[in-house]
């Protein structure tokens, strides 16, 4: 019963996310992967880069994310999306379940990682990642309380993870963490360690050895292993001025979220005077640091932060007794549970108006009547609608951030788009002939004051400027 509530929870909160502008270009070399059967390493989406070496890896999630909307189109891709959201929280009860021993106060577990992944539930490969990362600690908590024998399934589950997304570095510690702790024997005041048996260490040793192995099973090799390296210390520009990687804001209402469950957490210690073992202490601080550092990491440390919580509540609610049960309640609110989620799925009308309103799609049209040559400058956001939309126009920049900040491409736009530069400098560079911004960029107000640009077409949401002074010849 409570996981059909989680269900509907999911379903519910997704219904209106189909806007997400990264989603294109993840859809765009899903379908790139599924119909040449290649996976492109270099840029095949931009003039700006010459087509620069680049890292695919997520191209697994992105060929998932395809095959669902080529099974059914706007609709196939929010499936996959409700899918993934219900898989997430449904993960993330059963971790906290295992780890606390309470059923019921498990729910509370799910709510919470819930709370946290409103930061970044969305049709892209994060969703894969971090459930990926749910069942790591699923399958830690297992070998530890159970069978170590379930220690082996990292292997496959680290194979899998590094063709899906970056997060995989992140489990990697995550499981070194685990194994570390095992080491020590303490007592500070609430604070415990206690060390695993010999047998069951050497086993999680082993296998992380089996799982840092399974990492090269990728179509790259040793550049899609350090890829996240390479994210954290050689993309400075991306991880200061894109917003989800911008720090918390403390003030707002996820970082209040954050430092309550924080306070509530050793609270909960002092007033039960609990236990807080070294592991858990550990994984909390490592979540904190990186959700305050980066607002899409909230993410991980509603997931790590939930079964702590839990463990700590597990009392305050008596554990669930099959024998007290109530199976005609359960299986209405299953029921309605079942109707509610097919009526919040949203309708393929719904979704064509979502992304009407966040996409530039009249201008696009605009694009594709009126036969507009030569190299076109577009606004960041709109980017990958336009490697969806408009194969045809090779991109000025989008959402990865990668390929653009390697190649000096990222830096330049964004002092031109901020105004920090000569407007005309980058513009007689990569010799554009069109730019198609947002209306509410501040380039949309300055063009217009440049000799030789003119507004064509402009709507809600876009501008198109086009060269007035004859098309340049493109390099």
């Amino acid at each position: 019963m409570l996981l059909g509530l989680l269900s509907v929870l999911a379903v519910l909160t997704v219904r209106s996310r189909f806007d997400d502008p990264d989603m294109w270009w993840h859809l765009k070399t899903g379908q790139i992967i599924w119909t040449t059967h290649a996976i492109p390493t270099t840029d095949v989406f931009s003039y700006t880069t010459g087509h620069h070496p680049w890292v695919p890896h997520e191209w697994l999630a992105q060929t998932l994310i395809y095959g669902a909307y080529r099974f059914g189109g706007y609709s196939g891709l929010m499936l996959w999306l409700c899918f993934f959201a219900a898989a997430l929280l449904i993960a993330g009860y059963a971790l906290c379940t295992l780890y606390s021993g309470n059923a019921k106060v498990s729910f509370v577990g799910a709510l919470t990682i819930w709370l946290f992944a409103t930061a970044g539930l969305a049709i892209r490969p994060q969703m894969i990642g971090y459930l990926l990362l749910i069942v790591e600690l699923l399958l830690v908590q297992l070998g530890r309380t159970r069978n170590p024998l379930w220690f082996f399934g990292l292997p496959l589950l680290f194979a899998v993870w590094v063709n899906c997304h970056g997060s995989f570095f992140f489990g990697l510690i995550l499981a070194s963490t685990f194994l570390g702790c095992s080491f020590f024997r303490f007592r500070a005041g609430s604070l415990v360690a206690l060390p695993w048996e010999p047998r069951r260490r050497k086993m999680l040793a082993l296998a992380l050895l089996f799982s840092a192995a399974a990492l090269f099973l990728n179509p790259v090799g040793i550049r899609q292993v350090i890829y996240p390296l390479n994210t954290m210390l050689h993309q400075s520009i991306q991880l200061n001025y894109v917003q989800e990687w911008m720090p918390l804001q403390m003030n707002g209402a996820r970082g209040v979220a954050l430092m309550a469950l924080l306070g509530g957490v050793f609270l909960l210690v002092a007033v039960q005077r609990s236990d807080l073992f070294l592991d858990e202490m550990v994984l909390l601080a490592m979540g904190t640091w990186l959700a305050v550092g980066h607002q899409r990491m909230l993410f991980v440390f509603g997931i790590l932060a939930a079964p702590v919580l839990t463990r700590l509540l597990s009392t305050s609610w008596d554990g669930y007794d099959a024998a007290r049960d109530h199976p005609w309640p359960n299986a209405i609110l299953l029921a309605m549970s079942v109707l509610i989620a097919f009526w919040g799925f949203p309708s393929r009308q719904n979704l064509v108006r979502q992304v009407d309103e966040h996409s530039p799609v009249q201008a696009v049209e605009y694009l594709k009547t009126h036969s507009l040559s030569g190299n076109m400058l577009n606004d960041y956001v709109y980017g990958g609608y336009l490697i969806w939309a408009a194969p045809e126009h090779p991109i000025f920049i989008d959402g990865r951030g990668d390929v653009f900040e390697w190649t000096g491409v990222l830096a330049e736009f964004g002092k031109w788009a901020m105004l920090q530069s000569d407007p005309n400098a980058l513009l007689n560079k990569y010799k554009i002939n069109f730019c198609l911004l947002a209306r509410t960029s501040p380039m949309a107000y300055v063009l217009p004051l440049l000799p030789d640009w003119k507004a064509v077409y402009t709507d809600n949401m876009a501008v198109i400027f086009v060269r007035t002074t004859g098309a340049i010849s493109s390099r």
